[in-house]
């Protein structure tokens, strides 16, 4: 059987629905990891996301001259061939959405936690300010204390 164009198409589009699971399925590590506080689990989630990422940019660059062909001009061995990639070019979709939106809600846990810190830093500073004024008015008035008597 003679290798069609189609052929090395549908090779790319299997390398990217593999890359997109893969990132997808980090990203739900992801959420778990944040949820629970876990920030080395994350950072080293992070760093594995980097191969797949790096993945997916050079599979995309390799399917760009598809992009300005016609889907209705190309030559496939069969139906069958084609409808199978055009699920992949579908599942590729709604894993991509999902994973934008799995990275977003990352984005916004993150952000949450990080609000959450800084205010109770700041209330931390607060009572520990309010303890040293405290502690520095109770001192001074003891030892200004006046135990003299005025007769």
């Amino acid at each position: 059987m003679t290798q069609l164009p189609t052929d090395i198409l549908m090779q790319l589009i299997r390398a990217r629905h593999a890359c997109l699971v893969q990132l997808r399925d980090l990203g739900r590590h992801q959420v778990t990891l944040i949820g629970r506080g876990n920030v080395s689990g994350l950072l080293d989630v992070l760093t594995v996301k980097q191969k797949p990422l790096n993945d997916l940019q050079r599979i995309e660059r390799a399917l760009d001259p598809f992009r300005s062909q016609d889907p209705e001009q190309r030559q496939w061995h069969s139906a069958a061939d084609r409808a199978a990639c055009s699920q992949l070019v579908s599942e590729c979709e709604a894993i991509l959405k999902e994973t934008v939106a799995l990275e977003k809600h990352c984005e916004n846990a993150m952000i949450e936690q990080r609000d959450t810190t800084a205010a109770r830093l700041q209330q931390l500073r607060s009572a520990g300010q309010a303890h040293g004024a405290y502690f520095a008015v109770s001192h001074t008035e003891i030892s200004q204390l006046d135990l003299t008597s005025g007769t």
